[in-house]
């Protein structure tokens, strides 16, 4: 089967639903299959001449048309291959571990909201704790959360999550970026009057439910990271990261 040649012109925005393979053949002719497949087939119901996309969840996106839906999956004829580039402003989330279903409720309105990497952050005032092999199943809830918060928002590339870090890790990781801002319901400045870089990356820090504690002020601050506060309302751990990142991307992408 013959390839497709790249287009250099982004996919339109035109709600056409988007699939995701762990590797995207270079192809005229797709197969969806597995999971993937058997959501286009027994909950979309896609139909034959529906456009569709199919990605990779780091950049590259196929668009075509689907020419079969059946027991096998849904396959596509390919008519055009994106390479979307990464934004040239990353925004990073340092998500303190919320208790529940919080977590991965956070994760998918960041990941709606145009972050492109998730830090979860064990934070000294964590109802929930993460040992051993409860990180690493954690950490999975939270990637499957971003992937699927991909395919809804049409999402390209699929935010990356990290494995949780400790305070002093976190600290440790805010030399690599060029702005760090961590919200804080008693900081003098606004969020909407710092001065913001267009390219680079911004990290958003964001705290437990019991609220940051004195130590970890201190040492966020000592680390480069400036206090701020979002507005007069205090919004629980697993909203407040979203509401920055949509403010952030008003003045930095949505303009």
């Amino acid at each position: 089967m013959s390839s497709v040649p790249t287009d250099d012109r982004l996919p339109e925005r035109d709600g056409a639903p988007l699939f995701l393979l762990d590797e995207l053949p270079d192809t005229a002719d797709l197969l969806v299959d597995g999971a993937e497949g058997r959501h286009a087939v027994d909950v979309l119901r896609l139909t034959p001449g529906e456009r569709v996309r199919v990605g990779d969840g780091r950049g590259t996106v196929a668009e075509g048309e689907v020419v079969a839906a059946g027991p096998q999956g849904l396959r596509v004829q390919v008519s055009a291959r994106h390479e979307v580039p990464p934004p040239a402003l990353e925004l990073v989330l340092v998500q303190a571990l919320p208790k529940g279903e919080r977590g991965p409720l956070a994760v998918e309105l960041a990941t709606e909201l145009g972050v492109d990497r998730i830090v979860p952050w064990a934070a000294s005032r964590c109802v929930t704790r993460w040992r051993e092999d409860r990180a690493a199943k954690g950490v999975a809830r939270w990637r499957a959360a971003a992937r699927a918060a991909s395919k809804q928002s049409r999402r390209p590339r699929v935010p990356e999550v990290t494995d949780v870090l400790t305070t002093r890790q976190v600290c440790g990781a805010l030399a690599d970026v060029d702005l760090a801002l961590v919200l804080h319901e008693q900081a003098r400045h606004p969020m909407a009057r710092v001065d913001l870089p267009r390219s680079g990356s911004i990290a958003v820090i964001v705290g437990p439910e019991g609220g940051l504690s004195d130590g970890e002020v201190v040492a966020l601050t000592a680390a480069g990271a400036r206090p701020v506060r979002l507005g007069p309302e205090v919004l629980r751990t697993s909203t407040a990261g979203a509401a920055a990142l949509a403010a952030l991307s008003v003045r930095t992408r949505w303009a």
